[in-house]
């Protein structure tokens, strides 16, 4: 039996999809943050993008999503180090790391939902930023514990 793309090859070698394939679909990224000016503090929100379906955890516009949110972070292999904001059950940061990746990921379990199902996803805990007059407002809604890797 052959090792998995991600156990023989680098972040930087691997293909688009298998790039793509990574993703958890969890949504701890697309959550809104802020950094404190004075201490460089990022602040996680339960806040998501505007773009995020709060309920799939699946962004609606992908492929453009950068039109729509500017500031929306392509992820590169060279990104990983300078994102400290990422969660610790992130893919990427987890291989990045020397880590495999968890056995709730769907590229283990063969479930798309199974991020779901381990309560890693963002899924049912966030409010979509569109619920938000000014997105500012996100600061009252703190979310420190969805940047924390859940046990197990």
């Amino acid at each position: 039996m052959t090792e998995p793309f991600w156990r023989t090859k680098t972040l930087a070698q691997m293909s688009r999809d298998e790039w793509e394939s990574l993703c958890d679909g969890c949504g701890r990224c697309c959550l809104i943050r802020f950094e404190d000016e004075d201490s460089g503090e990022i602040l996680p929100t339960r806040v998501a993008c505007r773009l995020l379906d709060v309920h799939t955890c699946a962004c609606t516009d992908y492929a453009r999503r950068r039109r729509y949110v500017p500031d929306c972070i392509k992820l590169t292999p060279g990104k990983i180090d300078e994102l400290t904001w990422m969660p610790r059950s992130c893919a990427y940061r987890r291989l990045h790391e020397g880590r495999d990746l968890a056995e709730w990921h769907p590229l283990v379990s063969g479930d798309p939902v199974s991020v779901h199902r381990a309560g890693i996803s963002v899924a049912g805990k966030v409010v979509s930023e569109r619920a938000f007059e000014d997105v500012e407002d996100a600061l009252d809604f703190p979310a420190p514990d969805l940047m924390e890797e859940p046990e197990g």
